[in-house]
């Protein structure tokens, strides 16, 4: 049957996926909406009869990008991995492709078992974005002070409380049970490097932030860089970071940062996965 066969016992697929986020609405499912979850779903269903939903490292936005998105489901079918790998590619839209598919333990989960994501923001400085790049950057010509804002970003480094950098998100309503449970705080993050750059291309020149951290919450990232964006033009101090984070209101930070310029650049896990 094509290297495929049926068995009860399920096992356990990760998967490595790299989307143009441009044409979805995000990773997660919604009823009558394209989604990066529905259509790996989907296709699996075409292949092998099956539909697990994928569970992903995270949730990217509506125009997020992904280099190496991370996801995982079980199947009771066996199938090969390079099979499965090239039945994916062969079935989903150009926009999403399967850099990688293999079986792993049964306890591991995309999300679950993380210990660290990063997440990159590209701005394009040059005098005329070109059409081809436009989907992929934030293209801004505003005079920045690269050093200010990389004194800004090293005060994100630590575990902080980042609510004043979360968007309206369902999740956080949990946060009142939380406290009263005396639960560990779900706004609490840990941000291990914060770095700015410049990076010259064939297109033109590129400014980069970079972010690497225990978890990210809704919007999270494009917040701290909408944030740094007032920073580099002198509308907000680097020193005030601070004050904006003990604030702990979305009204004290920057504005949010267009989708189209953030991609999720890795997932990491531990060498048991």
């Amino acid at each position: 049957m094509n290297g495929i066969s049926s068995s009860a016992a399920l096992q356990t697929w990760k998967l490595v996926i790299a989307y143009d986020g441009t044409d979805y609405k995000g990773w997660q499912v919604q009823p009558g909406e394209r989604t990066i979850q529905g259509e790996v779903q989907s296709a699996l269903g075409r292949i092998v009869g099956e539909a697990p939903l994928p569970q992903g490292s995270g949730r990217t936005d509506a125009g997020v990008h992904a280099l190496a998105q991370v996801a995982s489901f079980e199947l009771a079918t066996r199938i090969p991995e390079p099979n499965l790998l090239r039945a994916l590619n062969g079935t989903l839209p150009p926009s999403i492709r399967i850099l990688e598919a293999r079986t792993v333990r049964s306890t591991f989960h995309a999300r679950h078992s993380s210990h660290a994501k990063t997440y990159e923001y590209r701005i394009f400085r040059g005098a005329c974005c070109p059409p081809f790049l436009a989907r992929y950057v934030y293209a801004s010509r505003w005079p920045m002070d690269l050093e200010a804002m990389n004194r800004a970003a090293q005060l994100f480094v630590g575990t902080r409380d980042f609510v004043s950098f979360a968007a309206s998100d369902p999740d956080l309503n949990a946060r009142t049970n939380a406290e009263q449970n005396n639960a560990p705080n779900i706004t609490v993050k840990t941000i291990f490097s914060s770095l700015w750059s410049e990076e010259p291309s064939m297109e033109g020149p590129l400014l980069l932030y970079r972010v690497r951290g225990s978890g990210f919450l809704h919007h999270m990232v494009r917040n701290l860089v909408g944030t740094m964006l007032d920073v580099g033009r002198g509308r907000i101090a680097p020193e005030a970071i601070p004050e904006i984070i003990a604030a702990r209101s979305r009204s004290a930070a920057g504005p949010t940062a267009p989708a189209h310029g953030l991609f999720l650049h890795s997932v990491e896990y531990g060498e048991d996965e």
